[in-house]
């Protein structure tokens, strides 16, 4: 009768053991939500003050961009730029003259109006 008195009493206690553990994961179950929302909250906060950061971030190297865009390429006086203009027309127009001669596949091009282009369009150094 002891033996069943003493089985008896350890299926009591760990009874008790196993009750007293579920209580303890129910409340942590209870918790776990609150606890993610906290945590979901304080993610959000930390996106929004990355975002804020970051916007102002980027306006700050878009005003560095173009700062140093207007000091490397400052804006030339209307003369220059009509020259400019000119030129990249002059190269466009000539281009398609010197092409073929430049890839080795016709002779030096020689001017059709008065002879003396193809010496015209070489620099002075060059004919020297």
């Amino acid at each position: 009768m002891t033996s069943l008195l003493t089985q008896e009493i350890r299926l009591s206690i760990r009874h008790e053991e196993i009750v007293s553990q579920r209580l303890m994961l129910l409340q942590r179950m209870e918790n776990k939500p609150e606890d993610q929302n906290k945590g979901r909250a304080s993610q959000t906060q930390a996106a929004k003050a990355a975002l804020q950061r970051n916007v102002s971030l980027l306006k700050d190297i878009e005003a560095a961009e173009k700062s140093l865009q207007t000091r490397i390429h400052p804006v030339l006086p209307p003369e220059v730029a009509a020259l400019e203009t000119l030129y990249w027309a002059s190269v466009e127009e000539y281009i398609p003259k010197w092409e073929q001669f430049l890839l080795g596949r016709a002779p030096y091009p020689a001017s059709s109006e008065n002879g003396n282009e193809a010496e015209d369009t070489i620099p002075k150094r060059a004919q020297q």
